[in-house]
């Protein structure tokens, strides 16, 4: 893990890409199929059990005051984000086949991830408070309003088709758990503080996940008309779409006037994607679909976001370092309760 850190190569990814190979040799198939669905059914409710126990509702609700900012934060990850990822369809089919089109316009409407953007957001000693109450709304809406935007926008495409009982199942099976875990909360504590297990729920659930998937790539034979050529050129659009939102929150939050912590929580929450959100959807959105494929985009965005976001969170904290000739205290304004977090490394999100 030491060399791994050295090298800054995600053991996360490491770990999606060694379950995609697993998939690729030993896909499940028959009846281990079967088993393997209802697991990875249990493991996204646990998930977002865990997710409702985590978060404090007074916190939440105090920090719902800073109106302004995370409506900036939605308007991006959930008007923005859909216009870019539909003006992409340009792009099919001389750069993007239809169902990684598919994959690339359903990134666009995933929530911003929660644990990720409030480490980066610490990192570049920004407004915690403001990080984390603006990645948990987002994910909070996201499981209403990320199946209500693919229904509409999906629809238009004439992409997929979904019905009123995969929105039934999304609610049963994320958002039912989530109300479940803010009951409980109180009697789950000494669950939610051991942060490991609670890390074990988070990337196991994505695991599976992502096992699921590419099994049913496997043994459908989907992969085979993908070429490496397709690939890199889903990458580079990947890319290409984080640049745009990067650069529209960056200017964005500066044209609005909004003080240095809360351009961080812009720039961090409005830009990026959840991968553990967003798998789980995929999964019961686009059953009967080729889903190892349009998955494949919020992966790999997913692993430049982290990449890119690294290098800005390690820049925006060097900006913020006091000079020698100055009072530390003089820079230490960024936002509520920076300098009291350590943060840690970037996770799935």
């Amino acid at each position: 893990m030491k060399l791994l850190a050295k090298l800054r190569i995600d053991a996360f990814m490491l770990g999606i890409l060694a379950t995609v190979a697993l998939a690729a040799v030993l896909p499940a198939r028959g009846t281990a199929a079967d088993v393997l669905d209802w697991a990875v059914k249990i493991a996204i409710a646990v998930l977002f059990l865990l997710y409702g126990a985590r978060l404090e509702p007074r916190e939440a609700l105090n920090g719902l005051r800073h109106w302004r900012l995370h409506s900036v934060v939605l308007l991006t990850t959930f008007v923005i984000f859909p216009l870019i990822g539909l003006a992409l369809r340009l792009l099919v089919p001389s750069v993007l086949t239809q169902d990684l089109y598919t994959g690339v316009l359903f990134l666009c409407l995933v929530p911003s991830t929660v644990q990720s953007s409030i480490a980066f957001t610490s990192m570049a000693r920004g407004n915690v408070a403001g990080a984390v109450v603006s990645a948990s709304l987002s994910n909070l809406l996201g499981v209403f309003i990320t199946p209500l935007l693919v229904i509409l926008l999906m629809k238009t495409t004439g992409n997929v088709h979904v019905s009123a009982s995969a929105v039934g199942m999304i609610v049963i099976q994320l958002l039912l758990p989530f109300l479940a875990g803010q009951v409980l909360r109180t009697r789950m504590t000494w669950l939610t503080r051991h942060a490991s297990a609670v890390k074990a729920v988070d990337r196991g659930s994505v695991y599976l996940v992502v096992y699921s998937a590419f099994s049913a790539g496997v043994t459908e034979g989907i992969w085979h008309a993908l070429s490496l050529k397709t690939l890199l050129a889903t990458a580079a659009v990947c890319a290409g779409l984080l640049a745009v939102v990067l650069c529209v929150t960056s200017y964005g939050s500066r044209l609005l006037r909004f003080d240095r912590g809360d351009r961080i929580v812009v720039t961090f929450c409005g830009s990026k994607k959840s991968l553990a959100t967003g798998l789980p959807m995929a999964s019961v959105l686009f059953a009967g679909h080729p889903i190892g494929l349009i998955v494949l985009p919020l992966m790999l965005f997913h692993q430049i976001q982290l990449f890119t976001c690294a290098v800005l969170a390690q820049r925006y904290a060097r900006e913020a370092e006091p000079k020698e000739s100055e009072p530390a205290w003089e820079h230490d304004r960024g936002g509520v309760g920076e300098m009291s977090m350590t943060p840690s490394p970037a996770p799935n999100g």
